[in-house]
């Protein structure tokens, strides 16, 4: 950076302090951009100068239009119109596109593009908020040197890949690059993919690209090369089973896309094995050279598969990042897909799960992998009612794992005695922090089941939980008897000897009975997801039924608990 150039940006900063924005200031940055990276060459603060000169033309079309540039420019293609302004934005991003800057890239390639006809500035904002743009950003910036995406099918991964590597083989021509999935069908897209950007005008390639022209393709080997001749082409593309040995290698990215290509595949653990050990690491990784990067993108079938056992592998390592993104924020209960051109909603997502089995569900669309060859519970398994007995039950129950620390969940099912058939007819399961808010749901959960008997796990402050929840249900008239019991048996195994009993005696609601978002229906997904063959993310709900079983054999044998709450006494409390 010049001095001169340094005092006349100042200058700029100091003429907005009593100015304003005009255009005078905007064109005057744009060409101290222009200066610092094309004649000075310091692409660095170039892209300070760039970074504010975008800024800079957002808050005047912010103040001009009441909306963003994308706003204006949509405006712009509906009514067959031109602003200078937005010219002038493209023209800055045209600066960065040309030096790396992924974002400014996948917007100017589009650039001649019907707005609803856009890849990128539709799915741009929830691109971004996931982090997705950065991580790639930062394989380019060297930051980071493995990258595993999983996202919901559909949601524009594989194309995003495709337009990232569209960049990657002008920004490095000299570099080679191996596209590996498990079919030569998906490599055939993907190469056609690459090549329609690099080749058709609708998009912007050769504009971003001026000296850069692609001089071979092979569409029987997939190969496109940039440039002059190499020895590898920039482009290779490769499948499970090709024979990749001598013909290809990588300098510059490892692109790996789903190497399980059937859900067959990924419940048989021999063939996940072979898929690790001969088709990545004996082949696709050994076309790497020294410093090439990989980009996987795949759904989490199983902790065996290959982003799997990378995540035990690098799971500590910061220059290895992981992208899993379920289909609905588990905060906001909002789509993360929802884009403003043929997105995802919540409804659609309900209605994929609801024809689904829970433990696809799960994997292809909430990122959760599952060992199934492991799971203690399987849904044939479960015993299903439309309706309970037509008759009083002879007991309402209801037992309490009181949640513990943060990703814990607050479980408490609540079932109909008929004999020895135990109906759930509700629950919470909810791992709200609040504490406030979990008695207060308890609370309503028992009074409106008319539960009553209910014990709570007095471990890590349940006997206070439970107290809370008592005077509750005593302020409202409540007939519950609240009892506390502290847990000591091994909990894995507490669990497990005692599923048998559950299977047996107890009936859950059919499907079409609760909705795919209630806490019934994370219930039933945490009980049909836990597995004795790994780690499992969550086991309140089965510890909480292995609590049922022995609470219910404990009462039917005429074992006593220590009683919190007296319901015939006014207040209910002691």
């Amino acid at each position: 950076m010049s001095v001169a150039l340094s005092d006349a940006v100042a200058s700029y900063e100091n003429y907005i302090r009593f100015n304003g924005i005009d255009e005078r200031v905007i064109d005057a940055y744009i060409q101290a951009a222009n200066t610092a990276i094309l004649d000075e060459k310091d692409i660095a603060y170039g892209l300070t100068l760039t970074a504010r000169c975008k800024d800079l033309i957002e808050q005047m079309i912010m103040r001009q239009t009441g909306g963003t540039v994308w706003d204006l420019e949509k405006y712009c293609f509906a009514n067959k119109t031109e602003y200078e302004i937005v010219g002038k934005y493209y023209s800055v991003l045209l600066l960065e596109a040309q030096n790396k800057v992924l974002d400014s890239y996948l917007r100017y390639l589009e650039k001649k593009r019907e707005p609803r006809e856009r890849f990128y500035m539709p799915k741009r904002k929830q691109f971004m908020r996931i982090g997705l743009i950065q991580a790639l950003q930062d394989m380019l910036d060297d930051k980071a040197d493995i990258l595993c995406i999983s996202l919901p099918p559909g949601t524009g991964k594989t194309t995003l890949s495709k337009f990232f590597i569209s960049g990657v083989v002008g920004w490095y021509p000299r570099d080679f690059n191996l596209f590996f999935s498990h079919s030569a069908d998906i490599c055939r897209m993907y190469y056609d993919g690459v090549l329609s950007i690099l080749s058709d005008d609708e998009y912007e390639w050769k504009s971003i690209f001026p000296d850069l022209k692609v001089t071979n393709t092979n569409a029987k080997m997939m190969n496109i090369n940039i440039g002059g001749y190499k020895p590898f082409q920039n482009l290779m593309c490769g499948s499970r089973g090709s024979e990749l040995a001598g013909k290809v290698r990588c300098s510059r990215f490892l692109m790996v896309d789903d190497l399980i290509g059937k859900q067959e595949e990924a419940l048989n653990k021999n063939i996940l094995e072979k898929i690790w050990a001969n088709d990545y690491t004996a082949d696709a990784r050994q076309r790497k050279i020294d410093g090439c990067k990989e980009i996987h993108i795949a759904t989490r079938w199983s902790n065996r598969d290959v982003i799997g056992r990378l995540k035990t592998e690098y799971d500590d390592n910061d220059r290895v990042r992981f992208i899993a993104v379920p289909d609905i924020d588990p905060v906001t209960n909002e789509s993360n897909f929802d884009y403003e051109f043929d997105g995802f909603s919540v409804d659609f997502f309900h209605d994929q799960e609801r024809l689904m089995d829970e433990i696809t569900y799960k994997c292809l669309y909430k990122q959760e992998p599952i060992e199934r060859e492991g799971l203690l519970y399987h849904e044939d398994e479960l015993r299903r009612y439309i309706t309970t007995p037509e008759r009083e039950p002879d007991a309402i129950l209801g037992i309490c794992d009181v949640k513990n620390k943060g990703e814990d969940f607050m479980f408490l099912p609540v079932c109909e005695q008929y004999g020895q058939d135990f109906y759930c007819i509700d629950c919470v399961c909810d791992k709200n922090t609040d504490f406030g808010v979990q008695e207060v749901k308890c609370a309503k959960l028992l009074l409106r089941c008319n539960v009553q008997q209910c014990q709570f796990e007095s471990n890590v402050g349940g006997d206070r939980f439970a107290s809370n929840v008592a005077k509750i249900v005593g302020e409202q008239n409540g007939r519950c008897n609240i009892t506390t019991k502290p847990t000591e048996q091994n909990k894995e195994t507490k669990i497990i000897v005692n599923a048998d009993w559950v299977k047996k005696h107890v009936l859950f609601k059919d499907k079409t009975l609760y909705d795919s978002h209630s806490d019934y229906s994370t219930m039933i997904s945490q009980l049909l997801s836990y597995t004795v063959a790994g780690k499992n993310k969550n086991d309140d709900v089965p510890d909480g039924w292995a609590m049922f079983a022995l609470y219910v054999t404990n009462v039917q044998l005429g074992a006593r608990a220590e009683a919190i709450a007296n319901p015939f006494r006014w207040g209910g409390l002691y």
